[in-house]
């Protein structure tokens, strides 16, 4: 009989079982999942982002093989708010698991109402703000790329909730702990991160994008040593706690995360190649406190030594 392992974590007032999530857009709402892992294990259930009223998405060709990775340009398609409440996390509530709501939108007035729409429903425990929506207002301009749009969204939803609010942050800025100092200045209760690299894929036979989009989001392990870098970062600029991804394949992946400062983390791309992932990394982790001697697991939040 192994050691028991403290394995709960505390991200950012979201009270989790264990430091296990998955990332959004790569789980759906779990229900498609369960005929595989036992999804009640996880630590939360992260919902695919949810928009006000739905969203097609964009055309097709829109995911992308590539070394060690994916890319998608799903272009978060939904079907809006009121199908998540009526339909999606009422599931997630029988099986007994936090649920995170990812909330998208493309203006600042429609991240606002998504969160009001949920508050009035009242069964999400916690809300993942992804500003790496392009903003329709400001010429496409991503929100999560701009300090005083960041500041504006951010500090917009913290008006609308008391719930746990984490602020997924986009990579694809020159100085991540100034966008992440902003989402922290402006009432972020934790982090997210990170969310795709922009990357692009050729056919060379045709001579054009394999995107419909031409480019799009790019995941899966040819991403964890950014990701690894930049929760580093993040960890040591900020104060609030960090949900960690980016081609976490393994239970050993989700350690690094976590000593390099995430509190808990999310398995993404993984979960399109092997469906019980979740389960599999949870398992892997619990295996390695076991082994290190590890009682608790958030000893391991931020023990790099350098």
């Amino acid at each position: 009989m192994g050691m028991s392992v403290n394995m709960q974590v505390n991200l950012g007032g979201l009270v989790m079982a264990n430091p296990v999530t998955d990332a959004s857009g790569t789980f759906a709402a779990g229900r498609e999942y369960a005929d595989f892992a036992d999804v009640s294990r996880m630590g939360a259930i992260t919902t695919k982002g949810v928009s006000l009223n739905g969203w097609e998405g964009n055309a097709a060709p829109r995911i992308a093989e590539t070394p060690s990775g994916m890319l998608n340009s799903i272009g978060l398609q939904n079907p809006g708010v009121a199908h998540l409440c009526e339909v999606d996390l009422p599931w997630i509530k029988s099986i007994g698991v936090p649920a995170i709501v990812n909330v998208s939108g493309h203006s600042l007035e429609e991240y606002v109402a998504v969160v009001e729409a949920l508050e009035a429903d009242g069964q999400a425990d916690a809300y993942e703000i992804n500003i790496s929506c392009p903003n329709v207002d400001a010429g496409g301009l991503t929100f999560g790329t701009h300090v005083p749009s960041v500041e504006a969204v951010v500090g917009a939803c913290r008006a609308a909730t008391k719930r746990p609010m984490i602020v997924k942050l986009t990579p694809n800025v020159t100085d991540i702990t100034e966008i992440a100092r902003a989402a922290e200045a402006s009432g972020a209760d934790a982090l997210s991160m990170i969310n795709t690299l922009l990357g692009m894929a050729i056919d060379v036979r045709t001579r054009k994008p394999v995107l419909s989009r031409v480019v799009g989001g790019l995941s899966g392990p040819a991403v964890k040593p950014v990701a690894l870098r930049m929760v580093w970062q993040c960890h040591n600029a900020v104060s609030i706690p960090i949900l960690g991804m980016g081609g976490i394949m393994t239970g050993e992946d989700a350690i690094e995360f976590m000593l390099a400062g995430a509190t808990a983390i999310a398995v993404g791309t993984a979960n399109f190649v092997n469906p019980t992932a979740v389960t599999d990394v949870l398992d892997g982790m619990i295996a390695y406190c076991e082994q290190n001697g590890v009682e608790d697991v958030n000893e391991l939040v931020g023990g790099l030594q350098c």
